[in-house]
């Protein structure tokens, strides 16, 4: 009989064996491939150590309504996604943080500052995970929901007339001298229970009932730190080491230009100076509202005009609707921004900008955040389409119910908004 050739079977047999081995292969590869995408999935779903951690690396986005009409891309950085809901969590978090290194404030200490409301809110949310007391003053024409925030997270409120920074009674210098009136009180406090420098409990080696009730007592004595945010430059820092480098990872090469509103200076003096000390080529800017000097300090080197320097400024250079923003004072905050220029925002600019977005991006900003918006549409038009534009957005409406959100309010000050799309600010 002669031999039967299998030769053609075994090479058949050996290609389906090579794909099955290959299908099988090529679904581990897919597998593992699966497994190391979930596993990274996993990494970045790790929790974060507490509230404090929470604070930051919030999320840049593309305001498609302003991209679209513009030709620029206009990012915001989403700020009032921090868990006390503005961009001043950042500050709060590196005040405390240094007075606590310092030994200016102590656990159990109280934090006193004077604010327009965000930062304080940020104080009174962030000082009790560092075991402190908080206790804010603030003027009394700010919107009403701020201070109703501040009482439910547990600060004491004190509401004040609003005056010139050069009166004692502004609420900034009765916040100074509150910290002082608590340092007083501990320091009296501390003398009450000692003799010869020493505490009563120490003495002779034992301590009765009631020197056990005063060394409780003590507790509450701990002292007062002032954040002082307009000078302190712990703020500038938060945003020189936290917002700016965010902002430049987010955007890797391609961030042309910055713009952002001044209160304190202290989120556009960090983000400046970080973004032209890494790339000095990338432009940043400021936009100013009524009433405050910044705009003529930037373009003309000094913060009045001479109309102004002869005394025809307004006996309230403040008034303006939107809250947190603009001053009449350099800070030291301030003086550490680089800036390439400056715009002017209006009011009605501002309330415009918001309901705008508000339709058509679904965005609900606060005030500051809208004017920073009309800022990033002035540069797109300075600089032309075709480069990318970053702005705060500081915090969300849910503050400004009361005054830039009530009709009635607006009313009263000739503000109700009436434009249909960005004609406000030339755009067709």
């Amino acid at each position: 009989m002669a031999p039967v050739r299998t030769t053609g079977a075994i090479v058949v047999a050996a290609a389906a064996a090579l794909a099955i081995s290959m299908t099988m292969l090529s679904h581990l590869l897919s597998s593992k491939k699966t497994v190391s995408a979930l596993s990274k999935k996993k990494k970045k779903r790790k929790h974060r150590n507490g509230l404090i951690d929470a604070i930051g690396n919030t999320p840049l986005i593309r305001i498609n309504s302003l991209s679209e009409a513009t030709g620029c891309e206009i990012l915001g950085k989403c700020e009032f996604l921090n868990p006390g809901g503005s961009v001043k969590d950042r500050v709060a978090v590196q005040i405390i943080e240094e007075a606590l290194e310092s030994g200016e404030l102590v656990q159990g200490g109280v934090v006193t500052e004077g604010s327009a409301g965000s930062t304080a809110i940020s104080l009174a949310t962030v000082a009790p995970a560092y075991g402190c007391k908080c206790h804010v003053v603030i003027p009394d024409d700010v919107a009403i929901e701020k201070s109703l925030m501040l009482e439910a997270l547990g600060a004491t409120v004190e509401r004040v007339r609003p005056v010139s920074i050069s009166h004692r009674d502004h609420y900034v210098n009765i916040a100074r001298r509150r910290a002082l009136e608590e340092n007083e009180l501990s320091s009296k406090h501390r003398k009450g229970n000692q003799i010869n420098g020493e505490p009563l409990k120490q003495i002779n080696g034992y301590s009765t009932e009631e020197d056990k009730q005063c060394s409780a007592l003590s507790n509450n004595y701990r002292g007062g730190f002032f954040a002082d945010q307009f000078e302190n430059l712990a703020n500038f820092r938060a945003h020189y080491e936290g917002t700016g480098p965010e902002i430049l990872e987010q955007t890797g090469d391609s961030l042309d230009a910055f713009v952002a509103a001044a209160g304190t200076g202290g989120t556009v003096a960090g983000v400046s100076r970080f973004l032209q000390e890494t790339k000095p080529n990338i432009k940043c800017f400021l936009i100013d509202p009524p009433g405050s000097g910044l705009f003529n300090k930037v373009t003309r080197g000094v913060m009045y005009t001479r109309e102004e320097a002869e005394g025809r400024r307004l006996k309230n250079p403040f008034d303006t609707i939107t809250e947190g923003i603009g001053i009449n004072r350099l800070t030291q905050n301030f003086m550490m921004a680089k800036l390439d220029g400056a715009f002017r925002g209006t009011d009605m600019e501002a309330v415009e900008m918001s309901r705008f977005l508000l339709r058509n991006d679904g965005l609900f900003l606060g005030s500051s955040s809208a004017m920073n918006c009309v800022g990033a549409v002035r540069v797109a038009q300075s600089i032309g389409p075709g480069h990318t534009i970053v702005t705060i957005l500081c915090d969300s409406g849910m503050r400004h119910l009361s005054k830039f959100y009530k009709d009635e309010y607006l009313s009263q000050h000739g503000l109700t908004p009436k434009a249909s799309a960005l004609e406000f600010l030339g755009i067709q």
